[in-house]
């Protein structure tokens, strides 16, 4: 679960990482007040979920109160484009008025898990204020990691590499000790799957500040923190996903024609793989579960139409606790009821595997049935291609 800066850098705060005093605002009005109350100049930042706002106008600095009032008005209700947005942009509802500060220098510092390595990483590199995956691809010497260690986190020794990675000296170097343990903290205890602040500013009175901050949640862990469901603004996410979530099920919307309908994670990972494979794009990731039942079935579907960019859809379903047969009666029935009009490639595979075949073939529905993985691709592939049967 994603959450904007204010709300992250009021957690942070918490932790005793120090960030700027900021006043979050809904309307112009109250942006006009909070400016006033912290004084000019001061920074107006767009609050949307996503990054490279700086970039795409929703950060200003302002010195007066017409100037602030012309940005405000400028910004509030607006569409905000970045490169994270996609050319559609986001609205921004919500502003985040912050006091102006001094930089003196720019650092990046962040924590997420490394799948690969199934622990966390704390990566810090003297090139604050850049993307930290442009950094990667092009400079990544300039990154310096440490991983946290099972059941001890990270050590003394560890934040030491860290901050001479980052060039603190002296009393500067305790400040930035003292910093990335607050913000280990802040990882650990709040459940988090990223901490990110970029950048970390050194102020030009020495002191260290999250200037920026990102903070998103292991939504696996929320049942331990019920008060950050009310962090959440459903407004930021995508209709389809939120719709999905509703239903228990695991969606996510991706650019291209080809929807995909599946059950298991691993088997969604391997059809979308053999979609591109075969010169396709797939459309979407959903799992809907171990069992496939009709109601499952038509809301997935239901998500799936929803996205006019879906040319053909492949349902591909592994039937080992559950039957093949069943789940195809579940797709007769569920498909009766909804107007579908872009063809659908259907493979199924495990126990009665050709009982359900026969169950598809003889409906009155057209269905294009597959007797194999590879040849479903294939079929969906050309069928979203070619935008007929």
């Amino acid at each position: 679960m994603k959450i904007h800066e204010y709300q992250a850098k009021d957690i942070l705060n918490r932790f005793h990482v120090p960030v700027p005093r900021g006043i979050p605002a809904f309307s112009s009005e109250e942006a006009l007040n909070a400016a006033g109350l912290l004084g000019y100049p001061c920074a107006i930042k767009a609050q949307i979920h996503a990054g490279g706002r700086g970039k795409g106008g929703g950060v200003k600095i302002v010195r007066s109160e017409s100037e602030a009032r012309q940005i405000i008005e400028n910004m509030l209700g607006k569409p905000l484009i970045t490169k994270q947005t996609g050319p559609e942009g986001k609205i921004v509802n919500r502003l985040l008025i912050e006091e102006a500060i001094e930089i003196e220098r720019e650092l990046y510092v962040g924590v997420v898990i490394d799948r690969n390595r199934a622990r966390p990483v704390m990566m810090v590199s003297t090139e604050g204020g850049m993307e930290i995956e442009a950094v990667a691809a092009e400079t990544p010497e300039k990154i310096a990691r440490e991983y946290a260690l099972p059941g001890f986190g990270l050590q003394a020794y560890q934040y030491h590499h860290l901050v001479s990675a980052l060039g603190l000296e002296d009393e500067q170097a305790k400040k930035g000790m003292a910093f990335l343990q607050s913000l280990y903290n802040v990882f650990r205890r709040s459940d988090a799957s990223l901490v990110e602040v970029n950048p970390l500013i050194v102020t030009r009175s020495g002191k260290l500040v999250a200037l920026d901050a990102k903070l998103n949640f292991d939504d696996n862990a929320l049942f331990r923190h019920p008060d950050f469901l009310e962090l959440r603004d459903t407004g930021e996410e995508d209709p389809a996903e939120l719709e999905a979530s509703e239903y228990h099920l695991n969606y996510i919307r991706l650019n291209g024609n080809v929807g995909c309908m599946v059950n298991g994670a691993g088997l969604a990972m391997a059809t979308m793989d053999i979609i591109k494979l075969h010169g396709g794009e797939p459309a979407n990731f959903l799992d809907v579960g171990g069992i496939a039942s009709p109601e499952t079935v038509a809301n997935g579907f239901k998500i799936l139409l929803s996205d006019q960019n879906v040319k053909a859809v492949l349902i591909n379903i592994f039937g080992g606790i559950v039957r093949c047969d069943r789940v195809a009666r579940g797709i007769v029935e569920a498909l009766k009821s909804l107007p579908v009009s872009i063809p659908v490639v259907v493979r199924l595979e495990g126990t009665n595997a050709e009982k359900a075949r026969r169950l598809l073939m003889e409906s009155a529905l057209n269905f294009i049935v597959a007797d194999s993985f590879d040849r479903a691709a294939k079929l969906v592939v050309g069928a979203a291609n070619s935008g007929v049967q």
